[in-house]
Order: structure tokens, then C-alpha cells, then sequence
């Protein structure tokens, strides 16, 4: 491989909360407070969905080139800049007609969410989600004053999550939904849609007249297999109605620089999502942000996405083949995009009389960090980030082995 993701990177002091379990246990992230890592157990961190592989150097030289000159004042983004994303979309997933007028800045993903849903609804109406759901939409949603309508996925005889179609159609016509949100890929059970799936999908939101948030997000991290379609390239009615929400900030780990972007074709829509983005005076791009996207949307960025893609499928299968030979009770379908897990404990809790808190406080106290799962409503789950060099991959599976599952 050209890129390096093999080596440990040292992330303490540089301002990663992956890396400080006691601050994220006191502010309430991992679902247990107040334990201390053993003696003589490092921190492996499987928890907050960020990445611990150095980034692709075209983002550091940009920036760097940028920051050589000693002004930072007002601009506005550039022609570069909404061309790398249009090469970007085009390239990777076939994306045509795309132009800079349909393309628009977000502080963040939930930002962009909040002020769609803002255009689509009144306050108080109800707004579909699958579940189990990404704990930055419910959080988003109630704290907006929106409703939750979860339509739970299933599992198919082979073990995929589905969406239920049935249930869906129910939903929307008993509380005459007209906002839904898909995330695709799913956060975080790890689906890369099918065609037909949205399709399907799709079909029954222009039925009931359901405007759409594609959170796409993870878009760019698809396990080998698998290929991402875009929710607006399902048909011209699919790509009216659609809001598609993007970011390098998962791709290449750029969270803490903060910056998002819609894609929204609607004319209607696109207008009153820019003003309604635009009222709080907040949604303002950061220059060095912009010159981030731009480093990493060059060619260098296509091969390090490609071998990261590689890497993670290989950490994926790894974990999930650990996973059915070794914590007999401990249920999961196998991602096809992101560098997430959800492990359904709730068998192995049952068989060995423990609770998930015991759980979870278990693997904590061994060094890994994993994430309570319940608030993305899986009733006894641990969400976990396989995005690290695979040697430390394979000492937290070893550890669990040794003294979380086995003791």
C-alpha cells in the first residue's frame, strides 16, 4: 500500500476525545461513569466514530499552504472548491448534472438536518427514522421539537437488516408523516442500500408525498462487495424531493475542523434551506475547512480512500469471524459500508446472569473503549469502531476473550 495504516499513531495531547475515557464517562457518552482503567492496560479506542490512522498528506499541504499567508478575513468559497466535490460525487458514484448552484455549506450533518427538517415540518410533527437510529438524529430531532416515528429494521433469514416496508407505509399514512430520514449507509448497523431497497423506499415517499433527509455521510466508506447509490439517483422524483447530506470530516477525519455540505437539486427546497441555515448568522464556512476538502478531494485522496476501504474490510472480517467463533451469545449481521459494529449482548447477558452495564464496565476496565448502545436503541448492544491499525484490533478482541466474555 502507498498509505500508512499499520503504525500506532500517538493521539494524546492533540485534542482527541477517542483517547479520554474518564472525560467521556463523566459527560454520559459511554453509558457507565467513574471506572479506572487496570494497571498495565492501554487505551484502545472503539467508541466515537473517528478514525486512528493519519490522514491523507494532500489535506496537510493545503492547509499548510494556506496558512502561509498571515490574513484570514472574510471569503467565499471558491470555483476549486465546488469542483473537487462535483469530481468527487462524479468519480465515486457516478453522479451526473451536479452543478456549484446546487450545492450548499453545513457547519455539520445535524446542522443541515435540523434546518431541512425546519423547511419540511411544523414544529411538533412526527418524523420517520429507522431504528435502531444514529444518537445525533433523535438528540437533533427532540431537542427541535419533532417527533419520533421509529420504524424498527428487521433481519432477514440470512441475518441482513431490511427495512419493513409494511410498517413503514402504516406509519406514514396513520400520522401523515411528511419528513423522513434515511441514512445511507446505516448508522449503525452498517447496510449499503440496495437498489431495489430504495426503490422501494423511495416509491412509498412519493405515495404519501414524504419529503427525504439522505444522511450519506459514509458514503465514501464501502466495504469491498458493496457499492453506495445515492438516494437522488433513484429516479427525477427521488432526486426532487431529496436532501443529501455530506462530508469529508468521516472519510479523511477532519471532525474537529467542522464542515458539511447538501446537495439539493429542488429549487424550492435548496432556497429556503439556505435561508433557513443562513437566519442564525452561525452557518459560515471556516477557510481552512474549505482548503481541507480541496486537499482532500485531489487524486491522492481516491487512492487513500481506496486502500482505507481495503484496510477496514479486512478489519471488519477479522472481528466478525473473532466475533461467532469465540463469544458464543453475541449476535451481529457483518457491515457491507462504515467501520462500525452493533453487537446484540443480549444472549451472552442472559446465559451469564451479567446486565450490559456490567458489560461494558468489564471491557472498559481492560483498555477498550466501546459505546453503549441503547441509545441508539438496541436494547442490550455495544456499538464498536474497528477504524484502527489492526494490530490493535486484534489485542482488544484478545483482551475481551481473556477477561470480559470468557472470565
Amino acid at each position: 500500500m502507498k498509505y500508512d495504516f499499520t503504525s500506532l499513531m500517538d493521539r494524546r495531547g492533540k485534542d482527541a476525545i477517542a483517547l479520554e475515557p474518564e472525560r467521556a464517562m463523566e459527560a454520559g457518552m459511554l453509558g457507565v461513569k467513574g471506572l479506572k482503567i487496570r494497571d498495565g492496560f492501554s487505551v484502545i479506542p472503539m467508541w466515537v466514530a473517528d478514525m486512528n490512522f493519519p490522514t491523507v498528506p494532500t489535506i496537510q499541504e493545503h492547509i499548510q499552504e494556506r496558512v502561509k499567508h498571515p490574513a484570514f478575513g472574510y471569503f467565499q468559497p471558491t470555483g476549486e472548491y465546488y469542483q473537487s466535490i462535483m469530481d468527487w460525487q462524479a468519480r465515486r458514484n457516478g453522479v451526473t448534472g451536479l452543478a456549484p448552484e446546487h450545492i450548499g455549506y453545513e457547519n455539520g450533518v445535524l446542522g443541515g438536518l435540523v434546518s431541512a427538517l425546519k423547511v419540511m415540518c411544523a414544529p411538533g410533527d412526527s418524523v420517520l427514522l429507522h431504528a435502531p437510529a444514529y444518537i445525533g438524529f433523535t438528540h437533533s430531532l427532540e431537542d427541535n421539537g419533532f417527533h419520533l416515528e421509529l420504524s424498527g429494521l428487521k433481519r432477514d433469514e440470512k441475518g441482513v437488516w431490511r427495512m419493513d416496508y409494511e410498517d413503514m407505509e402504516e406509519r406514514l399514512k396513520k400520522k401523515k408523516i411528511h419528513a423522513a430520514i434515511l441514512c445511507s449507509p446505516h448508522n449503525p448497523c452498517g447496510r449499503v442500500w440496495e437498489r431495489w431497497e430504495l426503490e422501494r423506499a423511495m416509491e412509498l415517499f412519493r405515495k404519501y408525498d414524504v419529503y427525504v433527509i439522505s444522511d450519506e455521510i459514509w458514503s465514501d466508506l464501502i466495504l469491498e462487495g458493496h457499492r453506495h447509490i445515492p438516494t437522488q439517483m433513484i429516479s427525477e422524483d427521488a432526486r426532487q424531493r431529496t436532501v443529501a447530506l455530506y462530508a469529508p470530516s468521516k472519510t479523511f477525519n477532519l471532525a474537529g475542523l467542522v464542515g458539511s455540505y447538501h446537495i439539493v437539486y429542488n429549487t424550492w427546497l435548496r432556497d429556503r434551506m439556505e435561508r433557513t441555515g443562513a437566519a442564525t448568522h452561525y452557518n459560515s464556512m471556516n477557510v481552512l475547512s474549505m482548503h481541507a476538502l480541496i486537499g482532500a478531494y485531489q487524486p491522492e485522496g481516491h487512492v487513500w480512500v481506496d486502500e482505507l476501504c481495503r484496510v477496514l474490510t479486512e478489519n471488519v472480517r477479522f472481528a466478525c469471524g473473532y466475533i461467532r467463533e469465540h463469544f458464543s451469545g453475541v449476535e451481529l449481521a457483518e457491515p457491507e459500508g462504515t467501520y462500525m459494529l452493533f453487537l446484540d449482548c443480549s444472549g451472552w447477558c442472559r446465559e451469564h446472569g451479567r446486565t450490559l452495564e456490567e458489560l461494558e464496565a468489564a471491557g472498559i476496565q481492560v483498555g477498550v473503549i466501546w459505546q453503549d448502545g441503547r441509545p441508539f436503541y438496541g436494547p442490550c448492544s455495544i456499538r464498536m469502531n474497528l477504524a484502527l491499525p489492526r494490530s490493535q484490533v486484534e489485542e482488544a478482541f484478545h483482551r475481551l476473550d481473556q477477561y470480559v466474555f470468557s472470565s
